[in-house]
């Protein structure tokens, strides 16, 4: 008889669903060894996490994450609530004997990361962070050939994570754009993902980075964001509060290998929504990769003919990554929300003894995450910034 894990989910917004989606499709589309019930979820809101109960399916509900945390049926707890909260949950739901899932980044920052990282290892307690780009098709494809040598030695990476929602300065202060609620702006929020891609698709580590952090709009009204994404409708109140995140980063690095790499995120980007972009140019060829062309991989193979060179477009829909033949027949394409059920799936093959190690866990997200404070005090200071110092 198959086990099953039952998932506590805190949070019920826009990562709340996402996951509540993951939970509930990847037994309809992978043959997982083990079961899952969706359990409990938690929201401070109680009309509004009893709707997302019974919308999504989950058997129980409470107001109060102790409660889930503490509750003995719970094999798994599910973090996607603001970053200000993750390292209490996390240290709680270590501490009770949990496996952990977490949203990016860790925390708000470093201080904040290293005793969630200490907690799950003193507990001997699986851990994993929903870096859900790790498990779009075209990038575990890209890493495939990346360590089989097909683009060779590494010499450039490239990555920008391009967003222009909040560049209507009418938007209001929400945690988002608030260090007490997030830690840093566009870099935690966007240049997470950039980061860790990179160490994922290279199998490379940072060394030094040199940055700079920006902030467009100094004040934004207090109140709500109107559905969690349209800017151009949201109107607060006249009274308004500092912007004390910064709205774009820009910043360089040096790998481990000898690599360099340049590194953009912003959410002040007019014309993109959601453009994740990643190039590594290689020896002996490259590949690149934009969010907006899900399905496709671009790749550069120099070790041809001069005649037949040029980049070409790759549908990974036909069986190169480990997830196709999951969904839908070729050239029938997958998008944002499969990220998460991939991820999802992956974490119950984990638990169930299918695999022996997991990424992205709690180191790699600490690895992440001493980056961004490395970003954040090179734009302080001036200064290249070797992440040994944080060590």
């Amino acid at each position: 008889m198959p086990k099953t894990f039952r998932v506590g989910l805190i949070g019920y917004k826009f990562m709340g669903r996402a996951h509540s989606n993951a939970w509930r499709q990847a037994p309809k589309f992978f043959d997982l060894k083990a079961n899952i019930e969706m359990h409990t979820i938690c929201g401070r809101n109680e009309a509004g996490v009893r709707a997302m109960a019974e919308r999504w399916g989950w058997r129980k509900y409470v107001t109060d994450f102790r409660q889930l945390v503490q509750d003995p049926d719970i094999d798994l707890v599910d973090v996607a609530v603001p970053n200000n909260m993750h390292p209490d949950i996390v240290i709680a739901a270590a501490e009770a004997g949990k496996a952990v899932a977490c949203e990016k980044p860790l925390a708000r920052s470093l201080k904040e990361a290293k005793p969630m990282l200490a907690a799950v290892k003193k507990a001997k307690v699986p851990s994993f962070v929903w870096f859900n780009y790790r498990r779009v098709p075209a990038l575990a494809f890209a890493r495939q050939l990346i360590a089989a040598g097909r683009i060779g030695k590494v010499f450039h990476v490239r990555a920008q994570y391009l967003q222009d929602w909040i560049k209507d300065p009418n938007m209001p202060l929400t945690w988002r754009v608030s260090k007490s609620g997030t830690g840093t702006g566009a870099l935690g929020d966007l240049g997470a993902h950039c980061i860790d891609l990179c160490r994922f698709l290279t199998g490379d580590e940072f060394t030094e980075v040199c940055g700079v952090l920006n902030t467009f709009v100094k004040q934004r009204p207090l109140g709500a964001m109107v559905g969690g994404l349209d800017a151009s409708t949201a109107k607060g109140p006249k009274k308004m509060g500092k912007v004390d995140v910064d709205d774009a980063t820009i910043f360089m690095t040096r790998f481990a290998s000898g690599a360099l790499g340049s590194f953009e995120a912003t959410r002040f980007a007019t014309g993109h929504h959601n453009n994740n972009f990643v190039e590594i140019n290689g020896e002996k060829g490259a590949i690149r990769f934009s969010f907006p062309n899900f399905s496709t991989l671009e790749f550069f193979d120099d070790t041809l003919p001069r005649s037949e060179k040029g980049w070409r477009k790759i549908s990974v829909t036909v069986g190169q990554d480990p997830y196709s033949g999951k969904y839908w027949p070729a050239d029938h394409v997958i998008g944002y929300a499969e990220t998460f059920i991939n991820t999802a799936a992956d974490i119950i093959e984990h638990l169930a003894g299918k695999t022996k190690t997991f990424h992205a866990n709690f180191e790699d997200g600490l690895r992440t995450q001493e980056v961004l404070e490395a970003v954040v005090v090179s734009a302080a200071e001036k200064r290249w910034v070797n992440i040994k110092e944080f060590r």
